[in-house]
């Protein structure tokens, strides 16, 4: 860690550590594991390319025609006008017809065909009339080239079809499977255990006794892991006891890649999280100047990267999203940006905001009378009120110095989808 152990409110910045330092500095820490495994294509999805993938052959393979119709000379058909041609034989996708044409012939030629020696174009089937007998009328001028898709257009032989550190998304998987891949080398899964804690808890199925509260964050968290394609283990509920949650996080620490607790990280009397990772490992700075999510703790616990989130749920989601996913993702050996992509739209409605620290509110995304892209707050903004969340399809970022936003004024905004990878 860069910073002494228990370094208070973020070093040098007193009200927390502005988001862009301390995403870098997170970053800074993270290293792609060491580890890799093959897995079958049909269970690459998610995972992260560990090595390069090199086309083995040409795709398409052949020039072939890119839609049903008639395979032609363009010499044949030269200028304006309707031109008889003799129609031969007829070519399916999956067949080959080796025969080259001549001089007046043309070749029924069905979607994915290879297009026959001699010819050059396909003349879409809509645009030719068929007379009596195998006489076809095509009109012209035809170029050269129409219609076929041509040999390695897509990818050649030899040329890196897919590069390490990829995640593969479905469009990544078929590619692998146009190539004839069986299996592929990735990145290990990162295991990242996470658990909640807090006296006020009480487990799914039990009814809340005075002051206390079911646990959403633990299934929130979990879920994201999950999504994110992570190992995720559970590791349950501590309550506000430091001895505990110091034994809990040594025994994490000595075989997790990462380790995520929710609550427990402001300045309270029964906030332990802090004091617990003081005695079991390194906390780099435990502020960040964020709303909401302003109190979050990382640093190490043993082997393990640890981010100490917020007890809001709200809070604990955003932190997780801004800082805790991009870690995940470079532990996961991903390349590339790792920040959320964020989009301008124009502010349908005016935004309340302070200066002073990056702000998340939560948005719905609409077209306006214009047809161009406009976002609405979802309502009241309570770090605690997780529908918020459920209300929304992105989050407004609003940069620490700004203020108040009024209509028609361009915001920059994550869509969720993007986030929950």
């Amino acid at each position: 860690m860069s910073e002494a152990k228990g370094t208070a409110a973020g070093g040098h910045h007193a009200g927390g550590l502005p988001l862009s330092e301390a995403r870098r500095r997170i970053l800074d820490e993270v290293a792609p594991l060491i580890g890799q495994e093959r897995v079958a294509l049909g269970n690459a999805l998610g995972r992260v390319l560990a090595e390069n993938i090199h086309a083995p052959l040409d795709v398409p393979g052949a020039d072939n025609a890119a839609m049903d119709g008639y395979a032609v000379r363009s010499v044949d058909v030269p200028g304006e006008g309707a031109v008889p041609l003799r129609e031969v034989g007829c070519v399916l996708a999956g067949q080959a017809r080796q025969q080259p044409l001549a001089a007046g012939e043309c070749v029924r030629i069905m979607t994915g065909a290879p297009v026959p020696p001699g010819a050059d174009a396909v003349v879409m089937q809509e645009q030719v009339e068929r007379m009596e007998g195998a006489e076809v009328v095509v009109p012209g001028p035809v170029a050269a080239g129409t219609n076929i898709r041509r040999a390695g257009e897509d990818l050649a032989a030899g040329s890196v079809a897919l590069g390490a550190g990829r995640r593969l998304r479905p469009q990544e998987v078929g590619v692998l499977g146009s190539l004839g891949c069986v299996e592929v080398a990735v990145h290990r899964r990162p295991v990242v255990a996470f658990l909640s804690t807090g006296d006020e808890l009480c487990a799914p199925g039990q009814t809340p006794g005075p002051g206390q509260i079911h646990d959403s964050n633990r299934h929130l968290i979990g879920a994201a892991l999950r999504r994110l394609g992570v190992e995720a283990l559970d590791a349950g509920v501590i309550g506000d006891d430091v001895g505990a949650l110091k034994a809990a996080l040594s025994e994490l620490g000595c075989y997790a890649d990462a380790v995520i607790t929710t609550g427990g990280v402001s300045v309270g009397e029964a906030d332990t999280v802090k004091d617990a990772v003081d005695c079991a490992g390194d906390v780099a700075f435990w502020r960040v100047a964020v709303r909401p999510g302003r109190p979050l703790a990382f640093g190490r616990v043993g082997q393990s990267v640890f981010f100490g989130l917020p007890g809001n749920p709200v809070s604990a989601a955003a932190t997780f999203y801004q800082l805790v996913q991009p870690a995940l993702r470079r532990l996961m050996g991903e390349a590339g940006t790792l920040q959320p992509v964020q989009l301008p739209v124009i502010a349908a409605e005016r935004l309340r905001k302070r200066p002073g620290r990056t702000e998340f509110q939560r948005g719905i995304l609409e077209p306006g009378a214009d047809g161009a892209v406009q976002v609405r707050s979802t309502g009241a903004q309570g770090s605690g009120m997780l529908t918020s969340l459920v209300h929304a399809d992105c989050l407004i970022v609003l940069e620490a110095e700004r203020g108040d936003v009024a209509a028609g004024e361009t915001v920059q905004v994550q869509p969720l989808e993007g986030l929950q990878r």
